[in-house]
């Protein structure tokens, strides 16, 4: 196994475990509050042939979407405003739990050091495995974020901005089972390109929308790349995401073939001005194309390229 295989292994090993989320971003990581851990990253060079890597990279990326730290697994988003607030199952608490029918099991309140949690007696929750009854949360933007398990749910703490959410997970989510097989374009060498990044005096803090109106994601972009096909040269602003760069980019293809709000797309950073490939084949939707509880950011005006990229993952509503 090369190299740059190797390196790929690595970052789909690390991000199996993780049980972090958010965006921006971390989109997938990136450290500004969102974390889009999706466990899809460039191919690179392949010793055993482009068509099989590309395999290998749709079937990690499948195995994350179903593993803990996924997308597919995720029952509820609940935003906390001041004051406190039950939840549990049954129709007298705040946030309901789906399917739990076990009343207040505890409440959430916003507190001068962020998110404290209060659990009822007699419920067994757990923090590291360790029942706990009172507790201030680490969110999603520290190094180590709390994660709270009850039964078959989990919960984090994600902070956006200073908006404080409750990030609910279901072992026992249909979508585990059911989720449909991803749909993709036919490979298309000609959308494997040679880009440049022409990097800004310094680094910029961009200002993107998510698809949660209101709610901002704030990467940093190193620059912008630049890409040619046929005989037209395009650009798309990239942002920080580690060691890669991590684009956000529309098409034509977003009116009814793929994710309207846009696809995301990976990279390895260059070193410096050099060229670099940029993969379209591995473009791929957002979290929020599987369900309705990630705080995805979508396309900005200057990153929507006035043509078709058909390439990558399809996206068909009915079937996720």
């Amino acid at each position: 196994m090369n190299q740059a295989w190797s390196l790929i292994s690595v970052r789909y090993a690390r991000y199996l475990t993780i049980k972090r989320l958010a965006a921006g971003l971390v989109v997938l990581g990136i450290s500004t509050g969102f974390t889009f851990a999706s466990a899809a990253t460039a191919i690179g060079v392949c010793a055993e042939g482009y068509a099989e890597c590309l395999q290998t990279w749709k079937a990690d990326r499948l195995t994350f979407l179903k593993s803990d730290g996924g997308y597919l697994n995720l029952a509820g988003l609940f935003w906390l405003q001041d004051g406190g607030h039950s939840f549990g199952g049954g129709q007298s608490v705040d946030l309901k739990f789906p399917g739990l029918s076990d009343g207040a099991v505890g409440y959430f309140a916003l507190s001068d050091d962020g998110v404290r949690l209060t659990v009822n007696p007699d419920f067994d929750v757990r923090l590291n495995d360790q029942p706990i009854s009172d507790v201030v949360l680490r969110d999603d933007t520290s190094n180590r974020p709390d994660v709270v398990t009850y039964k078959n749910f989990s919960w984090t703490i994600i902070r956006r901005v200073n908006q404080f959410a409750v990030r609910l997970r279901d072992s026992n989510h249909p979508a585990l089972t059911d989720f449909a097989p991803i749909d993709y374009f036919p490979i298309e060498k000609g959308l494997r390109v040679t880009a440049t990044l022409h990097r800004y005096a310094e680094p910029r803090v961009i200002r993107v929308n998510t698809v949660i109106p209101g709610l901002e994601y704030n990467p940093t972009s190193p620059g912008v790349v630049t890409f040619t096909l046929g005989d037209e040269q395009f650009e798309l602003e990239a942002y920080t995401a580690g060691k890669e760069l991590f684009l956000v980019f529309g098409d034509t293809t977003n009116r009814g073939r793929t994710y309207p709000a846009g696809r995301f797309l990976y990279t390895q950073a260059p070193e410096s001005n050099e060229a670099f490939v940029l993969d379209f084949n591995t473009a791929h939707s957002p979290p929020c194309a599987y369900n309705d509880f990630a705080t995805c950011p979508v396309a900005s005006p200057r990153n929507r390229l006035p043509i078709s990229i058909e390439a990558g993952e399809r996206y068909d509503r009915s079937s996720h």
